[in-house]
C-alpha cells in the first residue's frame, strides 16, 4: 500500500494542497475515490486513509496504525564530503536502514569544494531523495538532511550526542576488533548516536584529535577496508542486528 508523508496536522476529513504529493498520488499512482493509502503526519503516527474526492483532494482517515519501524536509538550519519554522486546514494540508503539524520561536512581530505549556493541546492535534492526512500521503506519519520558549510559548525553539534563513534581506517588496519561491539552493547533506548565517516581520503589525524576531544571513540569496522559509501551501511546494518533482531 502506498505511503505518503503529510506536512500538515491531523484532521478528518483531510484536504491536501502539496502539489508534488498530489501529482504522485493522482497522476503517477492514479489513485481513485475509494482507494486506500497510508498517511504519516508530522508526529510520525501513521493512519490508514481512503480517497474521498480525487477532484477536491480530500481523504477520510479510517484508523490509526500501530506501526513504528524506527530504530530504538536516534542515529545520525555524518560523512566528509565525498566525490561524485555518493551523497545521493548515501542519503537514500541510510534512510532505508533507519538513520534519523544524514549530515555531511567539509573534511580535511575532501576533494570536492562546494560553496553555500551549491550546498543549498544539493541539500534540497538530498531531502527529496530521503523523503522518497522513507516512503518506500515505510518509515515513520523522514531523516533530517544537513550539509555544513564550515567544519566548525559541524563540530559545534557534537556536544548534543550521547555517543560519538569514529569509523577509523587505521583502527581496522591495526586489527582493532572490539570497540564497535562493546559500543553497541552499551547503547540504551532513546540515546543519540553519531557515526562519523571520512571522505575517500579518510579522516585526518587533526580531525581525529578534535573528534576525540569531543568524546568520540575510534572504532574499526572489521578487517576489510571499505569505501566511504559502504562503511555507513555496514555500521547501520550492524546496529540494527544488535538492537532489533532476536538472537
Amino acid at each position: 500500500m502506498q505511503q505518503y508523508f503529510i506536512n500538515k496536522p491531523y484532521q478528518n476529513p483531510l484536504v491536501l494542497d502539496d502539489k508534488e504529493t498530489l501529482k504522485h498520488m493522482f497522476q503517477v499512482m492514479r489513485l481513485l475515490e475509494g482507494d486506500q493509502l497510508v498517511l504519516v503526519f508530522p508526529d510520525g503516527v501513521k493512519y490508514l486513509a481512503r480517497v474521498k474526492s480525487s477532484s477536491e483532494h480530500s481523504f477520510d482517515i479510517l484508523e490509526e496504525l500501530l506501526d513504528d519501524v524506527e530504530l530504538p536509538v536516534d542515529v545520525t550519519i555524518a560523512s566528509g564530503f565525498p566525490k561524485g554522486d555518493k551523497l545521493e546514494f548515501l542519503s537514500q540508503k541510510v534512510t532505508e536502514l533507519g538513520a534519523s539524520a544524514f549530515w555531511a561536512f567539509p573534511a580535511d581530505w575532501s576533494v570536492v569544494k562546494w560553496d553555500s549556493k551549491k550546498l543549498a541546492k544539493k541539500s534540497e535534492k538530498l531531502a527529496k531523495i530521503s523523503k522518497g526512500a522513507a516512503e518506500q521503506s515505510k518509515r515513520n519519520k523522514i531523516p533530517d538532511v544537513k550539509l555544513f558549510d564550515k567544519k566548525a559548525d559541524f563540530l559545534a553539534q557534537l556536544k548534543d550526542f550521547d555517543h560519538i563513534l569514529i569509523a577509523y581506517e587505521e583502527s581496522a588496519k591495526e586489527g582493532e576488533k572490539s570497540a564497535f561491539a562493546q559500543a553497541l552493547a552499551s547503547l540504551k533506548k532513546g540515546e543519540k548516536i553519531l557515526f562519523i565517516f571520512g571522505p575517500e581520503g579518510g579522516i585526518s589525524p587533526a580531525e581525529i584529535s578534535l573528534f576525540e576531544e569531543a568524546g568520540g571513540l575510534k572504532i574499526g569496522l572489521g578487517p576489510r577496508i571499505m569505501r566511504t559509501e559502504t562503511a555507513p551501511l555496514y555500521a547501520l546494518s550492524s546496529l540494527s542486528y544488535a538492537l532489533e533482531l532476536d538472537k
